[in-house]
């Protein structure tokens, strides 16, 4: 199982002393964040995408080619990338470039965002969300599996004999996420390609994201790739957390209470009672997260938010330590003892090479 952070790269004050970090200083931040996460020995990081303030990270491509340079065994993603507004053949180019500078190090995660304006702003309509995700995907897993490309279809001007540069580093393309919070068509697009489904799992009540990944499940089987149990499933979650609970809660407080997401609705409590939220020690963490298998069956891939809310760099980083130190080399060990043979680890490019090569094999015999 993977274990990662996910940034949306928000630039928001902080609370207890109404200061903003720069664009500059943010995204640098974010940079050492990524660093750090290599250095505790999680697998992943993965940063949204945003093109608008209070945000800063537009070109996710651009901070992971940096972040390639500077680790040696991350896995680099997205948290996002926006299939409705990005252009198919500028994703399939972008993220083959960053396979062959990362050595393979490199997936990402489909989604069409949560912000409307962003699609008149590149062009598109918003009432057209679902039919570009599912276009723009069927070129895209196209542009990235033949070395010639003809198509035609509603959103875009047809391509001829196109061929993408650079292909895909060792023949396999980055493997790809679908990233859906509430659509089951997206959930349905992950199943039919035998792709992963992440649910962002931070906002909304465990029913919900067991009522989605049931039905990626589901579908997975139906298409034949696999019993339900073995399809690719990854999570979100976010966690605050200090040795002793009490000042936990006692220190996110403000930073819940005055965050553009949580502020003004339900008490931390009550947030925390009604979604995956966990604010406490270490091993509550280690306690709620052991729990998301019980509704979501094995799963491959957990990614934290760590750094939301205008936390201090400093505070994240010491989160980080905690995070690195005593939960995942905890979360870790029992996860895999629950783990049944048959239900595959997570993907890396190093697997997905020798799926095809085995394949490539069978079908020479």
């Amino acid at each position: 199982m993977q274990f990662g952070i996910f940034t949306v790269g928000d630039v928001t004050p902080d609370p207890t002393n109404g200061r903003a970090p720069s664009e500059p200083e943010r995204i640098k931040a974010m940079v050492r964040i990524a660093l750090k996460a290599e250095e505790i020995g999680l697998d992943v990081f993965a940063t949204g995408e945003h093109h608008n303030p209070p945000f800063v990270p537009s070109s996710p491509t651009t901070m992971l080619g940096y972040v390639a340079a500077r680790t040696e065994r991350l896995i680099l993603s997205t948290a996002t990338t926006l299939i409705t507004t990005n252009d198919p053949v500028k994703i399939a180019e972008d993220f083959a470039m960053l396979q062959h500078l990362a050595d393979g190090r490199v997936d990402l995660m489909l989604g069409r965002g949560n912000t409307g304006p962003v699609y008149p702003w590149f062009g598109q309509d918003i009432r057209q969300g679902i039919p570009l995700a599912v276009e723009n995907y069927g070129l895209l897993h196209r542009l990235w599996r033949e070395d010639v490309v003809d198509w035609e279809g509603r959103f875009r001007t047809p391509l001829q004999s196109f061929t993408s540069t650079p292909r895909p580093l060792d023949g396999v393309p980055p493997f790809v996420w679908h990233g859906s919070i509430r659509s089951p068509e997206i959930a349905e697009q992950a199943a039919y390609y035998g792709d992963g489904f992440f649910h962002n799992h931070i906002f909304w009540p465990k029913e919900h994201t067991q009522r989605m990944v049931d039905l990626y499940r589901r579908r997975f089987e139906h298409y034949g790739h696999g019993s339900a149990d073995q399809a690719i499933v990854g999570l979100g979650g976010q966690v605050f957390m200090r040795k002793n609970s009490q000042d936990a809660v006692r220190e996110f407080r403000p930073y819940f209470d005055h965050a553009p997401v949580y502020g003004g609705g339900p008490s931390l409590e009550e947030f925390s009672e009604q979604t995956p939220l966990t604010v406490g020690s270490p091993q509550e963490v280690i306690d709620r997260t052991l729990k998301f298998r019980e509704y979501v069956g094995d799963y491959q891939r957990q990614l934290f938010l760590m750094d939301h809310a205008g936390l201090p760099l400093k505070t994240v980083l010491e989160q980080l330590d905690l995070l690195g130190e005593e939960v995942v080399p905890v979360l870790r060990k029992e996860f895999e003892l629950r783990r049944p043979e048959h239900v595959p680890a997570a993907p890396t490019h190093a697997s997905l090479v020798a799926a095809a090569e085995t394949k490539q094999t069978e079908t020479v015999k």
